[in-house]
């Protein structure tokens, strides 16, 4: 027998990824790209196979040569697997073909680890949803290795992403959410042919917008669904493209609130279609946004104006990430002169954890895939993942206290500071309360750090190493920071 091995789920991960480096391209004559994909198995007994794509015939997955080829007569029950490409789902293979889906479920296997999605829209993570509507656990690649995962496979995916557009095909797949179809009390003449000749624009459509081909497009994407004879928009339809969304949904859309220094407040709704909210949004803000700091506190707080592009990536999130099947809220932004909060209705889609979200550094998985194709081909979203890394990145370079996530039920929200005292003034009273005014100006440097240690803290915050050493101990004590390690080293990293 096998020694056992301990999982590791690091370790499985990087093997799978120097397996994809193995991967067998067809060679296409049409010169189609096929996926570079590497599978790990880890056996009930402690033992480990592997597997890329093509190894043992070409064009075969590696998920199929694992399970398949190497396994067939094995019995794999409470197995593991782990694979660099999300394994594909019922309906995406021709008939007879089982999906890749569907042999891990017959193999029994407990756990999936996926490293990323199928870029394809009307495939993108419904492999990964027929996994979890069948008891499997499925987990995520560590972001860095998705990243490592994604520039090797430049080609498939940017050539995936293509034939998405120009499909006039619709794939029989897993449905994702209640908003795949066709609300039957609407129609074509629902949709903004401004904003849909803006996305047949982006996305190099040739056939005109009235013709059926794109109306097929547009179907094989998931905007539009057959009903019986006729083609009609589907939830997702109206919510992208609908002139008025929310006559049909009423927590569609984004309501922004500005609070002004004197005390008055402006609000906007924005009701037309989702793609267009971005652009008016910046509309709105272009005169407004600089008018909600008060300038004569401008020394003291060392306010900075927002850069627009770090606003709209956080409002984008929220509308493309947003749970929409929570009809009794909707996104919003609320803009003060110490904070811009970004709230979008739902927890993250299992399963990726608050805990993930608030380092910043969660592995990328779209909840609406859908709404994520389009806003990223309307060069309004990253391809791939939340944008996290570049609105912390942003706040970094400007000096600005690091963003935050927390969970205010029903939402999601994200808080960008607009100035140091911004993170001393959203503490809860009790606690803004129980600092002192030296520990305020202690917390306004923390703040714009991941971790500090005590002799950095008193050299830039200027009180002998002592106080230092008691203000963030005080800081801890708070819950404000975790101490990690011992002796001069230690370090105080800021919880999230």
């Amino acid at each position: 027998m096998a020694a056992k091995t301990k999982l590791d789920p690091r370790k499985m991960m990087e093997m799978a990824i120097e397996m994809m480096r193995k991967s067998i391209s067809e060679g296409r004559p049409d010169g189609k790209k096929s996926p570079a994909v590497g599978a790990v198995l880890l056996k009930p007994d402690g033992s480990i196979e592997t597997a890329y794509r093509g190894e043992l015939r070409d064009g075969d997955h590696a998920e199929f040569t694992l399970l398949e080829r190497k396994n067939r007569a094995s019995r794999l029950d409470g197995a593991t697997l782990f694979a660099t490409l999300e394994p594909c789902a019922p309906g995406a293979r021709n008939h007879p073909k089982l999906s890749c889906a569907e042999r891990i479920v017959l193999a029994r296997i407990k756990e999936v680890w996926v490293g990323v999605e199928d870029p394809d829209p009307a495939v993108d993570r419904k492999g990964i949803k027929y996994l979890q509507d069948n008891g499997i656990k499925v987990h995520m690649f560590d972001r860095d290795l998705q990243s490592i995962i994604e520039k090797e496979n430049k080609a498939f995916i940017a050539q995936a992403v293509e034939r998405a557009a120009a499909e006039k095909k619709k794939l029989k797949t897993t449905p994702l959410s209640s908003f795949e179809n066709q609300i039957s009390t609407a129609s074509m003449k629902d949709f903004s042919l401004d904003w849909l000749g803006k996305y047949r624009k982006a996305t190099k459509i040739s056939d005109p917008i009235d013709s059926e081909a794109f109306r097929q497009r547009l179907m094989h994407q998931g905007i539009l669904r057959l009903a019986g004879k006729k083609l009609v928009p589907t939830g997702y339809g109206v919510l992208l493209f609908g002139k008025t969304p929310r006559d049909m949904m009423p927590q569609a859309g984004l309501l922004g609130t500005i609070h002004y220094p004197n005390g008055k407040d402006e609000t906007r709704d924005f009701e037309g279609p989702l793609v267009s909210v971005p652009s008016e949004l910046e509309k709105w803000l272009k005169d407004k946004l600089p008018n909600t700091i008060d300038r004569s506190q401008m020394v003291r707080r060392q306010s900075v104006d927002l850069p627009f592009e770090m606003i709209r990536e956080a409002v984008v999130n929220a509308l493309v990430h947003r749970n929409y099947e929570i009809t009794g809220a909707k996104c919003q932004l609320i803009i003060s002169e110490n904070t811009v909060v970004v709230k979008s209705p739902g927890k993250p889609i299992d399963p990726i954890t608050l805990e993930q979200i608030q380092s910043f550094n969660a592995p990328m998985l779209s909840r609406n895939p859908l709404l994520h194709y389009v806003f990223a081909r309307m060069k309004m979203a990253e391809e791939r993942g939340f944008g996290l890394e570049s609105i912390k990145a942003r706040a970094s370079d400007l000096g600005l206290p690091l963003p935050k996530y927390s969970w205010v039920n029903p939402y999601l929200q994200l808080e960008l500071y607009r100035n140091s005292a911004g993170a001393v003034e959203s503490l809860a009273p009790q606690m803004l309360a129980s600092l002192s005014k030296a520990e305020r100006a202690g917390w306004q440097w923390v703040v714009t750090k991941e971790a500090v240690v005590a002799i950095e803290y008193a050299a830039m915050v200027k009180v002998p190493k002592r106080t230092a050493l008691n203000h963030l101990k005080h800081f801890t004590e708070l819950g404000l920071l975790v101490r990690m390690g011992s002796g001069p080293t230690t370090q105080y990293k800021v919880k999230k």
